[in-house]
């Protein structure tokens, strides 16, 4: 360890798809957060460990800011907005190829109100045309930026410079975590989520935002890691969707799971996964607890 360690804690905000995820993945070099062209992906605050001999940063990557519509929403914007207390920087990711709307500046008012540097990355400028760039910072000009970077977190385009900038801005302090710990999330809880990414990908649009996913059991017996899970969904229609014909798609769901569970865990995974109707769940307070999603007092 330097004898100059520098530590701290980092929130990742932005609005729903900007990138945020995989950013984290990149920096990580693991898939500790789910990724999908799906809006509102991220449920949960996302711890990321990021240890090298000269800082450990731990990022906590958000859900995106919206206008909530049911208590699921409501869960997902306060982990957003408990994210920016206590933090020592915040990265406030925009996409490249969006302009400037009405929930960035929501999230920008937000911002005036943190004590603590904040970074505008301006994200997936690989899906731009390079002209294009000198556009949209100018869109963001007017703000009071700690640093603007643009970078393409898919292939780590200008990455190793703002990660330079933020070890130098956070404050010396000890290494909170182990250097090969990832997460503070068990391993249950990538699990579940592993398994909520198949199938954001692989269903139609409209069942996405309408599933869980809780663990049942989940052992090791020396030779196979069994998992027992469900996914759970609030209409009937979505279970038909979610089996597909003749179960298609839910053998496509666990065998893509599976692969990514092995990857995670090292053991050879034996993965059953059952379906389940609980109507209006996402307005359930018990619910949500019990999926996972413990509401804030």
């Amino acid at each position: 360890m330097s004898n100059n360690f520098h530590s701290g804690f980092v929130a990742i905000v932005g609005r729903s798809n900007v990138g945020k995820s995989t950013f984290l993945n990149y920096l990580l070099g693991e898939k500790i957060a789910i990724t999908s062209s799906t809006k509102q992906t991220t449920r949960n605050q996302i711890k990321g460990i990021y240890t090298s001999d000269q800082a450990q940063i731990v990022f906590i990557d958000t859900p995106g800011i919206f206008k909530p519509r049911h208590k699921l929403d409501e869960y997902m914007v306060n982990e957003a907005y408990t994210s920016l207390k206590d933090v020592d920087a915040v990265i406030f990711m925009i996409s490249a190829n969006e302009k400037r709307g009405a929930g960035d500046d929501h999230i920008i008012k937000l911002l005036h109100q943190v004590n603590c540097p904040v970074y505008l990355v301006i994200n997936k400028i690989d899906q731009i045309n390079p002209n294009a760039l000198l556009e949209i910072m100018d869109q963001y000009r007017d703000e009071k930026w700690k640093d603007v970077y643009p970078i393409s977190a898919l292939l780590g385009n200008n990455v190793d410079n703002l990660m330079e900038d933020l070890i130098s801005t956070l404050p010396e302090g000890p290494q909170y975590y182990p250097e090969d710990q990832l997460t503070d999330h068990p391993e249950r809880f990538i699990v579940k989520e592993i398994i909520r990414e198949k199938i954001l990908n692989l269903t139609r649009e409209e069942v996405p935002h309408s599933v869980a996913v809780e663990i049942n059991t989940m052992h090791f017996d020396g030779q196979i890691m069994n998992i027992d899970a469900n996914i759970i969904v609030n209409k009937k229609s979505h279970k038909g969707i979610i089996i597909g014909k003749n179960g298609s798609m839910l053998k496509n769901i666990g065998v893509q799971a599976r692969k990514d569970i092995e990857r995670l865990t090292g053991e050879h995974v034996y993965l059953k996964l059952w379906v389940k109707v609980v109507e209006h769940w996402k307005d359930k307070l018990t619910a949500l607890k019990e999926y996972g999603y413990k509401m804030q007092k």
